[in-house]
C-alpha cells in the first residue's frame, strides 16, 4: 500500500520512457515499497540520556565543523542519488541550491552517463549551484573493471565541479540489475590507481549493505581518504531492481536479500573502532536529525541522507527547504537535550545508551 506521500509524489514526476535508468529507479524509490525488510539501521537501540540542565544557551549550539580538511557549515550530507537525465538533472540542480542555501554538503549519483555520453554533462554540474559547500562526484568502483581509468575518473570530477570522489559498491545490485556488471574481482588494485594519480580525496561508499571495518582498513590501506558506510535498514536496491527485472527467477530470488546486510550504527561503531582517524560518514536508513545526532555520537564525521529527502526534492523547493530545516533543528535539538554545545561535544559524549 502506498502512502499519500508517494501518491503525491508520483503525480509530481512527468511520464517518461522506463528506458532511462536514472528517471526509472526515482520513479521506483518514490512509487514502491523498496526499504529493507526484516533489518534496520540499528539507531533505534541506541537513545540518549536527557540533561535536564545543559548549562546553555540554545542559541549558542554550533553545527559547524570540518570534514576531509574542508571546513562545513553543518555535519550533514545530501547523498549521492540521481542524475544522467533531463528531469533527473533538474532535482540535482535543486538538491544543490537547497545544500548551498543550508550549508550542506552534496554528492552526486553516478556521472559514468555523463563520461561515456558529454550530452548528459548538464545534469551533474552542480558546483555552480553550490559554489561553497563540498560536492562529492560519484561512480560505481566496478567500472574500473570495465575500462573505466584514471583519466575518466577525473573527467566525472570535472563534471560536477567535485571536491572528492567515491566510488560505490554494490555487488548485489549489480546482480539483480538486468545491465549488472559484476566482475568485482581485483577492483583494490584499481581503486589504489586512481588514488595514486587524482590529486581530489577519494572514498569509497556502499549503497545499502554497509562496510565494515575489515573493509574500510583495506581501502585505507590502498589511499582511500573517507568512507561512507551506506549501512542497511534504508533502501534495498535489490529490492528497486527486482521491481525492474522482467527474469522472475531473479525477481524472486531478490526477495530473499531484502533482509541482507550490515545495520548503519553497527557499520559506523566497527568503522571507527577499526581507525579512529579515517574520515567517516554515516548513511543508510537515517530518518530524522536524532538518528543524525547517534550516528555522531557513535563515530561520524558527517551523516547522509538520501531517499528521505526525494520526495521533497520532486515537491517543490519550499517543500526541500523544510525537510533540510527540520533535520537541523531535530540535531540541534538533541545536541541541546545533553548539553553538547557543538560537534565535537556531541561526538564524545557519554550520554548515548544503548538500550
Amino acid at each position: 500500500m502506498h502512502t499519500e506521500q508517494n501518491r503525491s509524489d508520483r503525480r509530481l514526476l512527468p511520464e517518461i520512457p522506463t528506458s532511462e535508468r536514472k528517471i526509472e529507479h526515482v520513479r521506483l524509490c518514490l512509487e514502491e515499497e523498496v526499504n529493507a525488510v526484516g533489518i534496520t539501521s540499528g539507531f533505534e537501540s541506541y537513545r540518549f540520556s536527557h540533561a535536564a540542565l545543559p548549562e546553555l544557551d540554545f542559541e549558542e549550539i554550533q553545527l559547524n565543523t570540518a570534514f576531509s580538511g574542508m571546513s562545513v557549515r553543518t555535519p550533514l550530507l545530501i547523498s549521492s542519488m540521481t542524475g544522467g537525465s533531463q528531469t533527473t538533472g533538474e532535482i540535482n540542480l535543486r538538491l544543490a541550491e537547497a545544500a548551498e542555501r543550508r550549508g550542506w554538503a552534496i554528492g552526486v549519483g553516478s556521472v559514468r552517463a555523463a563520461v561515456e555520453q558529454e550530452e548528459l554533462a548538464p545534469t551533474f554540474r552542480v558546483r555552480e549551484r553550490a559554489p561553497n559547500v563540498p560536492v562529492i562526484a560519484n561512480l560505481g568502483a566496478v567500472q574500473l573493471n570495465y575500462g573505466f581509468g584514471a583519466e575518466d575518473c577525473q573527467r566525472a570530477v570535472d563534471i560536477a565541479g567535485a571536491d572528492m570522489l567515491v566510488f560505490h559498491l554494490n555487488t548485489l545490485q549489480e546482480v539483480f540489475q538486468p545491465e549488472g556488471n559484476t566482475r568485482f574481482g581485483g577492483l583494490l588494485t584499481q581503486i589504489e590507481d586512481v588514488c595514486r594519480k587524482l590529486e581530489v580525496p577519494i572514498g569509497v561508499k556502499e549503497v545499502g549493505w554497509g562496510i565494515d571495518g575489515e573493509t574500510a582498513r583495506r581501502l585505507v590501506d590502498i589511499g582511500v581518504s573517507f568512507i561512507d558506510v551506506a549501512g542497511a535498514g534504508g533502501t534495498s536496491w535489490s529490492q528497486v531492481e527486482k521491481y525492474r527485472s522482467k527474469d522472475p527467477v531473479r525477481r524472486a530470488a531478490a526477495e530473499a536479500f531484502a533482509d541482507w546486510g550490515n545495520p548503519t550504527a553497527a557499520c559506523i561503531l566497527d568503522v571507527r573502532r577499526t581507525l579512529p582517524q579515517c574520515a567517516l560518514i554515516g548513511s543508510g536508513g537515517l530518518k530524522s536529525g536524532v538518528d543524525a545526532a547517534k550516528a555522531i555520537a557513535l563515530g561520524a564525521d558527517m551523516v547522509g541522507f538520501g531517499r528521505g529527502l526525494l520526495g521533497s526534492a520532486v515537491d517543490s523547493e519550499e517543500s526541500l527547504d523544510q525537510r533540510l530545516a527540520q533535520v537541523e533543528l531535530e540535531l540541534t535539538t538533541a545536541m541541546f537535550g545533553i548539553g553538547a554545545s557543538n560537534i565535537n561535544e556531541l561526538k564524545s559524549t557519554q550520554r548515548l545508551k544503548r538500550v
